[in-house]
């Protein structure tokens, strides 16, 4: 059982106060309204007292019952029950099984002697069934054997309603509407007293204990069931509730919510409606009346009356929270729900979760904390003030008054424990990155990020760089300070390059990279730099840095120049010139930035694509080993060489072939013959100094691309001719002659070669050509014929048309109206559209469409 003080017993009305000398008077029956307090005593006697309530400076109320009048019934039994009927300023006294009404203010009888006989007990139907204000509805228990009446009480009368039989002898009763919750002899029913349905709920035995039968809300009751057990019942018959376990001598019980109050013959105890526990045990003896009114609690023994004064919840649930007893703080402030106003219950109870919330930070329960936190809507610069020096300098941040907590720091919540600070700080990192893009930083995001990047530098986690390259707020100063303290200088750089500070954030990774600082955070930082300036949009500063990046690398340094982003090449941010210029001093980057210029952005300018070729050729030429020959296999750069002479037609070529002349490059020197339509001497170098044939071959191939098929005819008679024509002591060029026929026999025009051709050559030398000469003969014929073919049918259907289109006859007279003007004709002379429309010429003349359709017509 887990205490809590929710209750103080005080005292109301003293024994001297109320009976003086008399020994053997008791109290029989309490009643309370507003601050009249109504005692019935054993000898017959009404006692009427006004409370006064004070408050003493510890915050505890104490009561004094002021004694106004007393009166004696005139009768000889104990007064039994008193209820106040407030509405009609009246007293219902129940007294030797009679029910009477006297004043509230004088106890006198009213005039009219009206009174209800023959009741063993009754209730007021508080909430009743009559629309009437200036009546109560009372039902009792009649001495007549298993009835209850129910009557209508009026100033100065009483009327009886209904009058219901039950199964068994009622023993005690409690109404709510239409509604009745009756303790028989062996088990308690909810009864409709309009309709007669009854309802049993749970049997039990008033032979053993004493029935309770209690209205606690609308439409429910609480009742004393077996096995010690309170329970809760709705006059639908149902327990919307779970049960309270109290004594299994309970004579009286009242509800002051959230507890229900038990009575023994020793103790008070209090239980939880929210969770069903027994929080406070009060030691009272003899005790036989315990009365809920309007919210205050009234115990009575035999000789006093006491008053069960509440500690304000606020306080139980600081209590609660003090001991650490979270979820029982937490499941009272949720019941206090409906006894506070809605705007004061939410600013409470968010406050009691924040307070929740580092009770178990304290004890290291960071799923449950982080739920309260964000529940109760947490500044969360509280948890960060915690940390020492991870608000930033300028926060104006002051904690919360009264404190939520009673740390100072995290050393003092953690004793110094650095294990433990180590995992309160893990907490913290995990927890301020996922509310950083919440609203819960909405207003102090700047603390927020600052302090996260504090601590990702001191745990040199990972997700420092990711913080800097997003979108953050983190305050430059503290940021950098604590960075340069924890020698995270890539980071710092980033920080300066979100803050456009690109400058300072370039030198420290210059610096890095050179090894004038040490940090490992990449190994690939020199990279990281050319890239940095590749899309920086700063000029001057990608000039400050662009001898350094080349120095280290020329291959990488150029792509500061090379991979800049294309719309920003479209805008011409960087002159080539002024580039080409700088890079005089780096060959190799020279070199690649030509080709950026030339190949990839295809610029049509004959001084780069000159420029190129020349460092080419330059190239070459240191690259060529002396005792190669002209047969030597081509390197990379002369490859590059090759393709750039055959593609470009921008480069100058008469300078080129003074620049080859005499350095043994019969390739590239035919090239540059067949760029000045030199053909027949740019195949002579090909078959002569070369011995290339195939190359001869491409050659005709590659100069005659995109030409008119007589163009590449010339070529290939050309080559043919120059094999034909060799020495006799070349023999090899017949043979190259024959299979350049033969490869290429649709090249050819066969009449002319069989011209050219020795006598002493045989025709099965010459089969392939000859067979593919003819077959090419064959096949122009007969795509000749196909298309003449074509040609005739396409004129015979247009002719089967025009036959179409005479043969029918026109009929005009000056009643026939033109299509177009409405006007008739007064002159043979008209135009006919295909549809069979007639309009004049002249209006045929100033409109070309069709009257009848959207498509221009046609005459005929």
């Amino acid at each position: 059982m887990m205490t809590v003080k929710a209750f103080t017993l005080v005292s109301a009305v003293e024994r001297e106060l109320l009976m003086g000398d008399k020994e053997r008077v008791n109290i029989e029956c309490v009643e309370c309204c507003g601050r009249n307090l109504y005692v019935g005593t054993s000898d017959c006697f009404i006692y009427h007292f006004l409370l006064e309530e004070k408050t003493l400076p510890a915050g505890t109320a104490t009561f004094s019952a002021n004694r106004q009048l007393h009166r004696h019934l005139g009768f000889k039994k104990p007064v039994s029950e008193l209820r106040a009927a407030s509405a009609l300023s009246r007293l219902l006294v129940l007294c030797d099984s009679s029910i009477s009404l006297v004043s509230m203010l004088s106890l006198e009888s009213v005039p009219s002697g009206a009174r209800i006989k023959g009741a063993a007990a009754f209730a007021l139907n508080e909430n009743p069934v009559s629309e009437d204000p200036f009546c109560v509805e009372v039902c009792i228990i009649s001495v007549k054997r298993r009835t209850i009446q129910v009557f209508l009480v009026y100033e100065d009368r009483v009327q009886i309603v209904k009058e219901v039989s039950t199964p068994e002898q009622p023993l005690a009763v409690a109404v709510d509407g239409h509604f009745l919750c009756l303790a028989l002899t062996t088990q308690y029913i909810i009864l409709n007293y309009t309709t007669g349905a009854a309802q049993d709920l749970f049997p039990y035995c008033s032979e053993e204990k004493r029935p309770i039968v209690k209205r606690i809300g609308r439409q429910e009751f609480l009742l004393a069931g077996p096995g010690g057990l309170g329970m809760f019942a709705t006059v639908a018959g149902i327990s919307q509730r779970a049960p309270v376990h109290w004594s299994e001598n309970v004579i009286g019980a009242a509800v002051c919510f959230p507890y229900v109050i038990a009575l023994d013959g020793e103790f008070i105890t209090v239980h939880s409606m929210l969770d069903q526990q027994q929080k406070q045990t009060l030691p009272f003896k003899e005790g036989h009346i315990l009365q809920d009114f309007e919210g205050r609690v009234i115990v009575a023994s035999s000789k006093g009356v006491y008053i069960l004064v509440p500690l304000p919840l606020e306080k139980q649930i600081q209590d609660l929270l003090a001991s650490r007893r979270v979820e029982e703080a937490l499941v009272l402030a949720k019941g206090a729900r409906r006894k506070i106003p809605k705007e004061k219950f939410q600013v409470m109870y968010r406050r009691i979760l924040q307070q929740a919330g580092f009770i178990q930070f304290a004890q290291l329960q960071f799923l449950e904390a982080k739920e309260l936190f964000r529940s109760g809507q947490l500044d969360v610069r509280e948890l960060i003030s915690l940390y020492p020096l991870l608000l930033p300098t300028s926060s104006s941040f002051t904690r919360s008054h009264p404190p939520l907590h009673e740390y100072a720091d995290l050393s003092q919540l953690t004793q110094g424990d650095q294990e433990k600070m180590a995992k309160c700080k893990r907490f913290l990192m995990s927890y301020l990155n996922e509310v950083r893009s919440t609203e819960v930083a909405n207003g102090y995001k700047e603390d927020i990020d600052t302090a996260l990047l504090k601590l990702y530098a001191e745990a040199d986690h990972d997700s420092l760089l990711d913080l800097l390259v997003t979108e953050n707020f983190c305050l430059l100063t503290d940021s950098a300070s604590w960075l340069e303290k924890h020698k995270k200088y890539f980071a710092l750089g980033l920080l300066y390059h979100y803050n456009n500070q690109d400058a300072a954030a370039v030198q420290l990774w210059v610096n890095i990279v050179n090894g004038d600082i040490q940090d490992s955070t990449r190994s690939d930082l020199y990279e990281y730099v050319v890239d940095f300036l590749t899309y920086c949009l700063d000029q001057e500063l990608v000039w400050t840095y662009a001898d350094w990046v080349l120095q280290k690398s020329e291959e990488v340094g150029v792509q500061v120049f090379t991979k800049r982003p294309l719309d920003e090449q479209q805008k011409n941010s960087f002159n080539p010139d002024d580039i080409i210029s700088c890079l005089k001093k780096y060959p190799k980057a020279l070199v690649k930035y030509l080709e950026h210029l030339v190949i990839d952005r295809r610029l049509q300018k004959e001084e780069y694509h000159t420029h190129l070729a020349v460092l080419y050729l330059e190239e070459v030429l240191q690259q060529r080993d002396p005792t190669g020959g002209t047969h030597a296999p081509a390197t990379e750069t002369q490859a590059k060489l090759r393709r750039l002479l055959q593609k470009s037609d921008l480069y100058r070529v008469h300078f080129l072939i003074d620049r080859i002349q005499g350095a043994s490059l019969p390739m590239e020197s035919a090239i540059l013959h067949g760029k000045l339509g030199e053909h027949e001497k740019a195949l002579r170098i090909l078959v002569h100094e070369l011995g290339d044939h195939v190359a001869a071959e491409d050659y005709c191939l590659w100069r005659s691309e995109g030409c008119e098929p007589p163009c590449r005819q010339r070529l290939f008679h050309t080559l043919l001719a120059i094999y034909l024509h060799a020495e006799p002591s070349a023999p090899e060029l017949a043979l190259a002659a024959v299979d350049l026929l033969n490869h290429h026999a649709v090249e050819f025009d066969a009449a002319q070669v069989l011209q050219l051709l020795p006598g002493s050559w045989s025709v099965q030398l010459l089969c392939p050509f000859l067979m593919g000469a003819v077959r090419n003969s064959i096949h122009t014929r007969r795509t000749a014929q196909v298309a003449l073919g074509l040609a005739r049918s396409e004129n015979l259907i247009y002719m089967y048309e025009k036959m179409k289109l005479k043969g029918s006859s026109v009929r005009l007279s000056d009643k026939k109206l033109c299509q177009m003007c409405q006007n008739p004709f007064c002159e043979p002379v008209f135009v006919r559209y295909p549809n069979g429309g007639l309009v004049h010429t002249r209006c045929a003349a100033s409109r070309h469409t069709n009257p009848s359709s959207p498509s221009p017509g046609t005459r005929t």
